[in-house]
């Protein structure tokens, strides 16, 4: 796959220095691919880096992190960034920072989808969709379960997603 051999070979170094394999399997949770390329095993919990992929616009209720900033870095497509009702939009090769605690969301705004790099630091957050996708879980329907477990991942969902016509 060429997409996980530019992308990881990015880390390659991180991994060597640490003497362990910082990549884990893609899991698919709705409707969007995510893949953990650097945990907090990897780094001593001090940062986590995930890849995304969606073939369509998407996006996540509106959320806050209370422990982590998180650092988005837009690969492919355009996405409407909104950070404590502030909006921006970030085109490839962009960058969006959340700073901790704060309200947000965004949506994938391109038909084809979009990519992404997501960076939290500090690490913990990162194993989150695997467990979302281990549980069967979706949006909305499952929001009382997964605000359950979101608690364990230190993360309040705290609105809706963006509308689709934004």
């Amino acid at each position: 796959m060429l997409r996980a051999m530019f992308i990881t070979g990015i880390f390659v170094s991180a991994a060597i220095a640490s003497g362990t394999a910082a990549a884990h399997d893609p899991v698919t949770w709705n409707e969007t691919v995510y893949e953990v390329l650097l945990d907090g095993e990897t780094t001593s919990g001090q940062i986590s880096i995930f890849y995304s992929e969606t073939e369509k616009p998407s996006g996540p209720p509106l959320h806050v992190h209370d422990d982590a900033t998180e650092t988005f870095y837009v690969l492919k497509g355009k996405t409407k960034f909104v950070v404590e009702g502030k909006d921006v939009i970030v085109e490839e090769g962009g960058v969006a920072f959340v700073p901790k605690g704060a309200a947000h969301t965004y949506r994938v705004l391109d038909p084809k989808g979009g990519q992404q790099l997501t960076i939290l630091a500090p690490a913990g957050f990162e194993h989150f969709f695997a467990r979302m996708a281990a549980e069967g879980l979706k949006i909305p329907q499952d929001m009382e379960r997964i605000n359950e477990v979101a608690k364990e991942f230190k993360i309040r969902f705290v609105g809706p997603p963006l509308p689709a016509d934004e």
